[in-house]
C-alpha cells in the first residue's frame, strides 16, 4: 500500500493510534509488534514503517498514547489545595473501575521495555517526577495548615506515589483482595498516618533487650 497522501496523513495516524491501542488494551507492551498493529489495521507491515521505522518508534508512541489516554479520563474534583487535594490526585492514580485497571495493567507491562531501554527509562523517570511535582504543592499546603508536621514536601510527594503504585500492583494481580473500598481505606489510612506526630530521628522507642 503506498503511503498516504499529506491531507490524508493525520487520518490514517488515528487509524494507527487507534490500532495501537486495541493491541494494548488486548495485549499489552509484551504483544505491542508491527505485525499485530498491521493485523489491527487490515494492512502490511511495510505502510506501517511509514509511522514506525523502528520497535522503539512504536513503543514511544504508544507510551505517549497511553499517557494521553491517562490525561483524557474522567477526574475527580480536586479541593484547592492541603491533603484533600493530594488524595484526590492519588485516587486517580488507583484501579477503581475496570477502565483504571485496564489502564493501569498497560502501564505495568510498559515498566520492563522501559527498564531496558535507556531512552525510555528517561521518558519513565520524567513521567514520575511530572507526578511528584503534582503532589508537592498540595503537601506543602499541608505543611503550613499544620494538617501534617513539619516535612519534606518532596520526599512526602515521593512516598505517595510509592504507596498508590505499590498499591495498584497488588489490586491487579488480586482485585478480589482489593475491591474499590479496601483500596480507598487503604489509602486514607496512609494519609491519616501522615498527620501522625514522628518519632524523633535516631529512634525513640524501647532499646533492643526491653
Amino acid at each position: 500500500m503506498p503511503p498516504p497522501a499529506p491531507g490524508d496523513r493525520e487520518a490514517r495516524r488515528k487509524d494507527v493510534s487507534e490500532a495501537v491501542w486495541q493491541v494494548l488494551a488486548a495485549r499489552g507492551f509484551g504483544g505491542l509488534t508491527l505485525r499485530a498493529v498491521a493485523a489491527a489495521m487490515g494492512v502490511s507491515t511495510g505502510m506501517l514503517t511509514h509511522y514506525f521505522p523502528s520497535k522503539r518508534a512504536l513503543v514511544t508512541h504508544a507510551l505517549d498514547l497511553l499517557e494521553e489516554n491517562t490525561a483524557q479520563r474522567s477526574r475527580r474534583a480536586r479541593p484547592s489545595a492541603g491533603l484533600g487535594g493530594a488524595r484526590a490526585v492519588l485516587l486517580d492514580l488507583l484501579p477503581l473501575t475496570p477502565a483504571d485497571a485496564g489502564r493501569s495493567r498497560i502501564w505495568v507491562s510498559s515498566w520492563d521495555l522501559s527498564l531496558a531501554d535507556d531512552a525510555l527509562s528517561a521518558q519513565q523517570a520524567d513521567r514520575y517526577t511530572r507526578l511528584r511535582a503534582t503532589l508537592r504543592p498540595f503537601f506543602e499546603t499541608a505543611r503550613a495548615r499544620g494538617e501534617i508536621p513539619a516535612g519534606d514536601p518532596e520526599h512526602l510527594a515521593a512516598a505517595a506515589v510509592a504507596f498508590a503504585h505499590g498499591l495498584v500492583v497488588q489490586a491487579l494481580f488480586a482485585p478480589g483482595r482489593f475491591p474499590e473500598e479496601v483500596q480507598i481505606a487503604m489509602l486514607d489510612d496512609f494519609l491519616t498516618g501522615l498527620t501522625l506526630p514522628r518519632p524523633p530521628a535516631g529512634g525513640g522507642g524501647p532499646s533492643p533487650g526491653r
